[in-house]
């Protein structure tokens, strides 16, 4: 069987932690930030983690699992 190929896509959007969870970056943070108070943007500088339901698929795209 041939090996998985990695999504492209998928490999410049998430980050695995060494605890192998998924890292994400936060959405509304690219226009419009004129509107935004300053602790929304603030708060949307982390990474967040994926979630759950998720997670099984984003680690397939990266071809962990």
């Amino acid at each position: 069987m041939p090996k998985m190929k990695t999504n492209s896509s998928a490999k410049k959007r998430f980050r695995v932690t060494g605890t192998g969870k998924v890292k994400r970056f936060q959405a509304n943070t690219s226009h419009r930030l004129r509107q935004k108070s300053k602790k929304a943007k603030l708060a949307n500088r982390d990474m967040a983690l994926v979630s759950q339901a998720d997670e099984k698929r984003v680690l397939r795209m990266l071809a962990l699992r």
